[in-house]
């Protein structure tokens, strides 16, 4: 005697074929709705919504391959990125200290334990020397998820110690600006930074050599008001903003609705601000014909 595998019901062994249930695979109520699932962790791009795994969108250079949106990437992704061959990393014996002693709603060592917990870094710029299509350059990009890419002496020590490196090897220095402006727990001595990074780029242009400014989104601030203005060619990412006050305090003090691309990096270019806007896809071989124009090469 057997049973039948759909009705359940007790077979004899003269009972046809024909008249026994067709196997098949029960599955349970709540597994009927199936939904599509991803095996690694994915990025929600924020202009169109669409998931894209984060592989795919670090191959394509944390672009939205569905509407081309440019997301924001961290600065040592991007210039590993930039260049073909990274030779040495500088500024790493720089460390920041607390010479005000400043607490706001937490002391600054802690806010910098846990911006370095969060980002991997050790502060707001990362510097490194490589290679780009044969040519030898200097780049630093700042990391804005590192307290909002502020800067503070450390980040002043660093383009500082890169903008003389340059000149030392009479190569051109390129940055990649992200940044909310001065570190506000360092007060006059971050402010100090926006001269001594500015003194530096006129050495650079005293010794003939470039400085390229690439700006992404977002800058402000006196990142803006110093480094981040005085590069011989500016470039800059799809509708990055870019400014030096924020859009609601200038819409506070004229009074007036600012529409959008204000502050934008098209409406810059529009006014003059900004050189050309590149798509990260062509970053690359932009700033290398600029530079290798500047410098002469072949």
């Amino acid at each position: 005697m057997s049973q039948d595998v759909k009705t359940g019901k007790t077979l004899s062994p003269a009972t046809p074929w024909t008249d026994r249930g067709v196997p098949g695979i029960h599955v349970p109520d709540e597994q009927q709705t199936l939904k599509a699932t991803f095996t690694e962790p994915t990025i929600e791009c924020p202009e169109c919504h669409a998931l894209v795994t984060r592989t795919a969108m670090s191959f394509n250079a944390y672009v939205c391959p569905q509407c081309d949106e440019h997301l924001r990437m961290k600065a040592r992704d991007r210039l590993n990125w930039f260049f073909d061959q990274v030779q040495a990393e500088l500024g790493q014996e720089f460390a920041a200290k607390d010479p005000l002693g400043f607490v706001d709603s937490k002391p600054y060592p802690e806010r910098m334990a846990e911006a370095q917990k969060k980002t991997g870094e050790t502060e707001a710029l990362v510097v490194m020397q490589g290679l780009l299509k044969g040519i030898p350059l200097l780049a630093c990009a700042f990391e804005f998820d590192f307290m909002g890419g502020s800067m503070g002496t450390v980040v002043g020590d660093r383009f500082v110690q890169a903008a003389e490196r340059a000149i030392e090897l009479n190569q051109p220095l390129v940055c990649f600006a992200a940044s909310g402006g001065a570190r506000m727990q360092e007060g006059m001595l971050s402010l100090m930074q926006m001269a001594r990074t500015s003194a530096a780029i006129q050495k650079m242009k005293d010794a003939g050599l470039p400085y390229l400014v690439v700006l992404t989104h977002p800058v402000y601030g006196g990142v803006t008001a110093s480094l981040a203005m005085l590069g011989d060619v500016h470039l800059a990412e799809p509708k990055a903003m870019i400014g030096f006050a924020g859009k609601r305090v200038i819409e506070q003090t004229v009074r007036e609705k600012l529409e959008e691309p204000f502050q934008r990096a098209e409406y810059l270019l529009d006014h003059g601000v900004i050189d050309q806007i590149v798509h990260r896809h062509a970053l690359r071989d932009t700033v290398y014909r600029i530079v290798a124009k500047l410098m002469n090469l072949p």
